[in-house]
């Protein structure tokens, strides 16, 4: 395919540079947004008297006869083409003949590429939005079920304090709530249309970027030709809002993976979201949770990439931006991949209440409860911890526990210690009554399920 630009060159690119400088292979996926863009732009083109408007429906129906041929197979990409903006544009030429070479008029593939980028974002930026929400919203479907699911709470992953199962999944739903935020906040600095910055300068035609903006449902337009082309701001804001999702993920895939061991076992995954071993026949692997544990290393490559391409680079466009493309599109094949397999695994688990109870009995994790009791009897919270603490410590000699512990230890170290002590440090006393905003008590949780449905009307 001869190039758009060789009218400067004398001789042949070689063959090898061609490869080296084609992106149709990952940035043709976007030939929909491509083609939109370019519709919009022979509106205004006709609109404007730039062209005239004949020649601007022609190419209209051009574009949309090839979007058709595109989707319906009928059209077959050429691998040659240089991108798919150079592809598109040569199959409206053949169609059209001098008729498709206007359409260019008054645009640059530096504008073009950044509108295609800024559209195919864009709808992607809604499912990625639509997936977190589904996943926050089957977390508070699951938190109903667990209001009084105890289990232990652990800190420096030690066993710390009761909690409930539903408590500990809306710690989750809030980090996917601040994702569909950054999403958001994404989406709408991404919102400008960049189309009429033409290569850096504007254009000396009398366009209409008013017109594109509305045309292509875009909030406004850019406001600096130079910033236009070169901003990639958009990328990496998603990129990084991406990543975020991503490390939540992982760390999510990093409890299941422990709570469905042996050691923990408090879930079984379904057989359909585990698999097994080539030698050992007894294995259920994670393997779903542990690749998107994996894969969030991946995400934040990206990042890391988009960031790095873009720190050194002076106004205007470079061809290093090119690198923008799958370094973002593989951010967001990965986000959606992830959580589109992460959800079902999630609601065909197998929740052990159980074995979170009986976790839960050990480990003195009720300690704190036993210190407040004291305190709620008067005594200063630092002379009830340190008596708690001995109790403790005698209960680790003896092989006792808190609950087992006759009360005529208990009185030895205080006489502030009655029968009533026993239903102060029962599990379910000690998750129950923390009923604080936010705590593990059943009408705390129903409330932060509550309010979180709510907030996830907004997305």
């Amino acid at each position: 395919m001869a190039k758009m630009w060789a009218g400067r060159f004398k001789k042949e690119v070689d063959s090898k540079v061609n490869d080296f400088n084609s992106s149709i292979s990952f940035d043709g996926r976007m030939y929909r947004h491509d083609i939109l863009g370019s519709i919009a732009h022979a509106t205004m083109l006709g609109k404007t008297g730039i062209i005239d408007p004949a020649e601007s429906e022609k190419i209209i129906a051009g574009l949309t006869g090839i979007l058709q041929d595109l989707e319906s197979g009928a059209l077959a990409m050429d691998m040659e083409a240089e991108d798919i903006h150079m592809f598109i544009e040569a199959e409206l030429t053949r169609r059209l003949g001098d008729t498709g070479k206007r359409l260019h008029t008054a645009r640059s593939r530096n504008d073009q590429v950044a509108l295609d980028v800024r559209l195919y974002l864009r709808d992607e930026v809604k499912e990625i939005s639509a997936l977190v929400k589904t996943l926050a919203e089957t977390l508070c479907g699951m938190a109903a079920e667990h209001t009084e699911t105890i289990m232990p709470g652990y800190t420096h992953l030690q066993r710390a304090q009761p909690i409930t199962f539903g408590h500990h999944l809306m710690a989750y739903a809030n980090m996917l709530l601040r994702d569909l935020g950054r999403l958001s906040d994404a989406a709408g600095r991404m919102n400008e249309n960049p189309l009429g910055s033409g290569a850096l300068a504007g254009t000396t035609y009398p366009i209409d970027r008013e017109l594109t903006t509305s045309l292509l449902s875009f909030d406004r337009p850019t406001q600096n030709s130079l910033d236009g082309v070169s901003d990639r701001d958009f990328c990496i804001e998603l990129a990084s809002a991406i990543s975020i999702i991503m490390m939540h993920l992982s760390r999510f895939s990093e409890e299941i993976i422990l709570w469905s061991s042996w050691e923990f076992k408090f879930i079984e995954l379904d057989d359909a979201y585990a698999t097994g071993s080539s030698i050992m026949p007894q294995k259920k692997n994670p393997d779903v949770a542990e690749l998107c544990r994996g894969k969030a290393g991946r995400v934040l490559g990206d990042l890391v990439t988009l960031v790095s391409m873009m720190k050194s680079l002076p106004l205007a466009y470079n061809k290093d931006m090119q690198e923008d493309k799958e370094a973002i599109f593989d951010a967001v094949d990965t986000v959606k991949l992830c959580l589109s397999t992460f959800i079902p695994m999630l609601k065909t688990a197998r929740v052990l209440k159980e074995n979170m109870r009986a976790a839960a009995a050990k480990g003195f994790i009720n300690a704190t409860d036993c210190a407040d009791y004291l305190v709620k009897k008067g005594m200063p919270f630092r002379d009830a911890y340190k008596i708690t603490g001995a109790l403790v410590g005698l209960c680790v000699d003896t092989g006792k526990t808190l609950e087992t512990l006759p009360l005529s230890e208990y009185q030895k170290l205080s006489g502030l210690f009655d029968g009533d002590v026993y239903d102060a440090i029962k599990l379910e006393t000690c998750a129950m009554t923390r009923s604080s905003l936010g705590g593990p008590a059943k009408e705390s949780v129903e409330r932060q399920i509550s309010w979180m449905r709510e907030q996830l009307k907004a997305y």
